[in-house]
């Protein structure tokens, strides 16, 4: 289960030749072709150009293996692909009398052929554009599922010179998560306040934790309480690297002042690329920071406590999850294993309710100490697996705030005709008490959020209340 992330769309080109010519019929062969929705067999090859046979395939391929697919509404999704390619044609100055959304019944199969003729006679009236029409017609489809694991991943570019270890961005942190901007924003509470500073842009600008961001490209970040979509800049993503220009308080100072950033390389501080830290806290407790769940993090987890337990008595373990986006489902489970035997983690539920169990290895040696688990909203996905099993179980208490309630189920990916990957959810995820965690995100047993002021003089008051309850 991975807490996935959205990646920032390139267009791809085609030959002249083949933007001025009409779109050829094709044939009974290749329409069956275009259906087949099948799991890839290794990396995929090199990615072609997005057409309606590959968005005929996304489609068919969503309705026949999605979580809700057998039951859903087909007609959301084509309404919300003719939706994008209307307002891609108006961007470009080009609407046409044949934009015209076709009368659709409800027959998935007879929708589609409505659909795909009024698709075909726009795209052939303006060819110049029918790479970006096909693009955006394909997001909205995906999109129009509303599902945070659910992506199409196509021409995903990196940075030129971008090695293992460097960053890519303004070179900051805020208290809203990127997990939360790109699957649940609605969970964020203001203010906006800058929580780690990790290099580049921010650095050089004297940026500082508990700077409170009031406005993001001239937009507020929250408006009445709730987000704006003004946040994401703050998370760009290569090759779209616009500047961004921030205006910022103090509070300790009361100064206020504007600048702008340009997102870029930068390189990371070694601490924040390692999935596994851990030190001796209080001479007793043994602290371990999980940044994500990846191949063998469990058994790391673990070997980091064994090695803190060598030549002392321990008194607990605080486990710090906090911005783990989350992971091998797998690992979750182990990890919970290490903490309780015999238990349920969680279900994986068609939308029929038919579920399946994923259970503890109860081959995982017990640690057998007081567990405390620090959570916030950017722990995500296999994150919220691990936290909601611990707390439901009373394995341990959870302290800090709600996660991120981003764990729709675990995505499978199904490779299209032009090499790119649509993945999505064929199962959706419940708690071990059978509660619906996504949208929701679990609570904490002890809330205990970051304040601007905590970020700003370094305190960790999550941390600090873990290390009572543990001495209490």
């Amino acid at each position: 289960m991975t807490a996935i992330k959205i990646a920032t769309a390139g267009l791809a080109l085609l030959l002249a030749a083949a933007c001025t010519a009409p779109t050829p019929p094709r044939s009974q062969a290749s329409t069956a072709a275009s259906t087949v929705c099948a799991s890839p067999q290794g990396p995929p090859g090199a990615e072609t150009a997005t057409t309606i046979d590959v968005i005929e395939q996304a489609y068919f391929c969503i309705l026949g293996n999605y979580y809700s697919g057998a039951t859903l509404d087909a007609r959301a999704l084509l309404t919300a692909g003719f939706v994008a390619l209307t307002q891609e044609l108006n961007r470009n100055g080009r609407d046409l009398p044949e934009a015209t959304m076709p009368a659709l019944t409800g027959d998935r199969k007879a929708d589609w052929t409505a659909f795909e003729t009024a698709y075909r006679k726009i795209t052939d009236q303006a060819p110049e554009l029918r790479d970006k029409l096909a693009i955006v017609t394909l997001e909205a489809i995906v999109a129009a599922l509303g599902d945070n694991h659910a992506r199409w991943t196509h021409d995903v570019k990196r940075p030129p010179d971008y090695y293992d270890g460097d960053g890519y961005g303004l070179g900051l942190q805020a208290n809203v998560e990127r997990s939360q901007v790109e699957g649940n924003p609605g969970v964020a509470l203001p203010p906006l306040f800058v929580t780690t500073v990790q290099g580049g842009a921010a650095q050089a600008a004297g940026l500082r934790p508990g700077d409170i961001i009031e406005s993001i490209n001239g937009s507020a970040p929250f408006i009445d309480d709730r987000p704006t979509p003004a946040i994401a800049a703050l998370y760009p993503q290569y090759p779209e690297a616009r500047p961004v220009r921030l205006r910022l308080l103090r509070q300790s100072t009361g100064r206020r002042w504007s600048m702008t950033l340009k997102p870029g390389l930068y390189q990371r501080d070694l601490a924040a690329l390692q999935v596994v830290q851990s030190k001796l806290l209080d001479d007793s407790i043994a602290y371990v920071r999980l940044r994500g769940f990846a191949p063998d993090s469990a058994d790391r987890v673990l070997k980091a406590i064994s090695r803190l337990r060598t030549g002392r008595t321990l008194t607990g373990v605080v486990l710090d999850v906090r911005g783990n986006g989350g992971g091998s489902p797998t690992e979750a489970t182990r990890l919970v294993s290490a903490f309780g035997h015999g238990k349920v983690t969680a279900y994986q539920c068609t939308v029929d309710g038919r579920c399946e169990t994923s259970r503890t290895d109860d081959t995982v040696e017990l640690v057998n100490l007081p567990l405390m688990v620090l959570t916030d909203r950017g722990c995500a996905s296999a994150c919220e697996h691990f936290s909601s099993a611990i707390k439901d179980h009373r394995l341990g208490r959870l302290v800090g705030t709600r996660t991120a309630g981003v764990i729709s189920g675990p995505a499978q990916s199904h490779l299209l005709g032009n090499n790119t990957l649509l993945g999505f959810p064929a199962r959706h995820h419940l708690g071990p008490d059978r509660e619906v965690i996504d949208r929701i995100g679990v609570p904490p047993d002890h809330y205990v959020p970051l304040t601007p002021k905590d970020a700003a003089t370094g305190r960790d008051p999550a941390l600090a209340k873990a290390l009572t309850l543990l001495h209490t």
